[in-house]
């Protein structure tokens, strides 16, 4: 990719041919899916990428890295249920967001609870930008549906998927549940900064592993963790609000969950308590968050540290 543009050169058309292949199988469990209703598709889809999906491409051998990289005595039992129940909630999660518009149809009219509702609602009223901030965790797409319904016309910052075929059907689905949407890069950047600055609504997943981030705790353990999203709240004056869809025991449902904003210090501070609020959230509801991600995959090593380090130094600048 040339470094000044968000542009990547043509794929060959043997790139073009191998992409649309994964694409294709990527995405036929779900089409296959899709011809049974809605109340069998999910769990079906569950059941398919916990059990066949999961295990081919390695997704449980992940998870149960993860759980022993910060759990290590978490009980065998545990992890194998684990293994497979988050192999099934990301079938779900997949499913729902290609059955569109009857998952809309399912969250719209969740009320949404928690201590964060006079917050969001006053800076609406006052017309503030707010930005959500949630992770890979029960399905995030619920709230999504449901704060949109409530009057907060939400974009989101988005990372496309690697498979182009895919990622085309991808976005289609991400853009009917709401919009503006804007990519990963510096077009999407200084699109998702003039939102803000009119006082638009914005939802970010902050829990992957951030290259240009510093190492802060998840889990008692060092995970990159990028501090724009804090950066942005503080620039904009804008509240900095945890948001949880934490999946019910019915499989299909969701309860909506909006958190009292993170209160405004300083980045590192303010990324460090939203890694906190999604960890305790977890450790509620373990088999909810996306334990596949490698989130710790550069917690450690030189990268860790030379962001440690620059960190460091701007703290030094920054004292009085």
């Amino acid at each position: 990719m040339d470094p000044m543009t968000d542009t990547p050169p043509p794929p060959s058309l043997v790139s073009r041919w191998r992409d649309t292949g994964l694409g294709l199988a990527i995405y036929a469990p779900i089409a296959l899916a899709r011809v049974l209703p809605y109340r069998w598709r999910v769990p079906v889809m569950g059941w398919v990428t916990s059990r066949i999906i999961a295990p081919i491409a390695g997704y449980d051998r992940r998870v149960r890295e993860n759980l022993d990289h910060v759990l290590p005595d978490l009980p065998e039992a545990e992890v194998k249920r684990l293994a497979r129940a988050v192999a099934d909630n990301a079938g779900r999660n997949m499913v729902e967001l290609h059955s569109t518009p009857e998952f809309i149809a399912r969250t719209r009219d969740i009320s949404l609870e928690g201590p964060g509702l006079a917050a969001i609602r006053a800076a609406r009223a006052e017309g503030r930008p707010v930005i959500f901030v949630t992770g890979h965790f029960g399905n995030f797409h619920a709230a999504r549906v449901a704060l949109v319904a409530q009057g907060f016309d939400m974009g989101i910052f988005y990372r496309p998927m690697a498979n182009a075929f895919y990622n085309r059907r991808y976005t289609q689905c991400m853009e009917m549940l709401s919009t503006p949407m804007f990519q990963q890069g510096r077009g999407g950047m200084r699109q998702m900064v003039q939102h803000l600055r009119s006082g638009g609504v914005l939802a970010i997943l902050t829990d992957l592993n951030a290259l240009d981030g510093v190492p802060l705790s998840f889990f008692g353990k060092p995970a990159l963790s990028s501090l724009a999203t804090a950066e942005l709240a503080l620039k904009f004056d804008a509240p900095l609000v945890p948001v949880w869809a934490i999946r019910n025991p019915d499989g299909l449902s969701f309860r909506v969950i909006v958190e009292e904003p993170i209160r405004a210090t300083d980045a590192v501070t303010m990324t460090q308590e939203v890694n906190d609020r999604l960890e305790a959230q977890v450790r509620q509801n373990m088999d909810q968050w996306f334990w596949i991600h490698r989130r710790w995959k550069n917690g450690t090593g030189p990268l860790a540290d030379r962001a440690a380090k620059q960190l460091e130094r701007q703290q030094g600048r920054d004292q009085p």
